[in-house]
């Protein structure tokens, strides 16, 4: 069981935005994909949460092409945050993540405890009443990504894996909710879910990911483990920024620390 994008090549008018991209994400598995503006990270997004449907090539889901699913059987298995979540109505936070538990048929009782589980697992059970109109962007979205987590809440009865979807997750936090909501996306890649998360951080992506996706005009340029893929070399020749790369004090993961002002002093 995977999540796997066979030969993905992706065209909007004249504009080839993905070419040939293979990625697979097993359950229990944290992928992180990096790369500059217009590598095409977002575009990958929309093919892989089926936003994109006029793509070359196959996206299948625990072995079965996302054409032979149903998309309520998809939302049991799928959860997918995007970079923005428009929401108009005055509904409270809690009610917002309440609508993850749609697909499902566990009943009132039991949606209403994982809403709550799920408010608390992203540092929000306090705005469970609060109008999601009157909160922040950072508790926003917050809030949406626990809708998300109370959709892929349980197991499914047939044993499917679950993926989790996360397109910049981190872009409105404060730091402090920048590690809380990757710590819980690691959590739940440790309890077997397959997590996906588009990042532009590289120090966050080497704490938190087992594997780094590197795209670069629309296509892959390396993945590997983070020691392997976060090098100076390659790193520059992405950005186009000279850094160096050494090992965190604490974790001895790769820390990667900008030189450009230090060489244009």
């Amino acid at each position: 069981m995977s999540l796997v994008a066979d030969n993905i090549s992706l065209r909007i008018g004249s504009k080839l935005l993905l070419n040939n991209i293979n990625l697979t994400v097993e359950p229990g598995e944290f992928v992180a994909i990096l790369g500059p503006n217009g590598a095409g990270k977002t575009s990958l997004f929309r093919v892989l949460t089926r936003e994109y449907s006029f793509f070359e090539g196959q996206v299948s889901l625990n072995g079965r092409a996302y054409t032979d699913w149903k998309p309520q059987k998809i939302a049991l298995q799928m959860g997918v945050l995007p970079q923005a979540s428009a929401l108009n109505f005055p509904f409270t936070a809690y009610e917002v993540v309440l609508l993850g538990r749609l697909p499902h048929s566990t009943g009132r009782v039991r949606d209403q405890q994982i809403a709550l589980q799920a408010l608390a697992a992203v540092d929000a059970g306090h705005l469970a009443d609060a109008s999601y109109l009157s909160l922040s962007g950072g508790e926003k979205q917050r809030v949406q990504l626990a809708r998300v987590l109370a959709q892929i809440w349980l197991q499914t009865d047939t044993g499917e894996a679950r993926y989790l979807l996360l397109d910049e997750p981190t872009s409105a936090l404060d730091l402090a909710h920048q590690h809380m909501i990757l710590q819980c996306a690691r959590r739940l890649s440790r309890e077997g879910l397959g997590v996906v998360a588009i990042l532009h951080d590289l120090n966050l992506a080497a704490e938190y990911a087992d594997r780094l996706v590197m795209l670069k005009d629309g296509e892959i340029s390396t993945q590997g483990s983070v020691e392997s893929v976060l090098t100076p070399e390659r790193i520059q020749s992405l950005f186009d920024v000279a850094v160096d790369v050494i090992p965190h004090p604490k974790t001895q993961q790769p820390l990667v620390i900008s030189t450009a002002g230090v060489h244009g002093l």
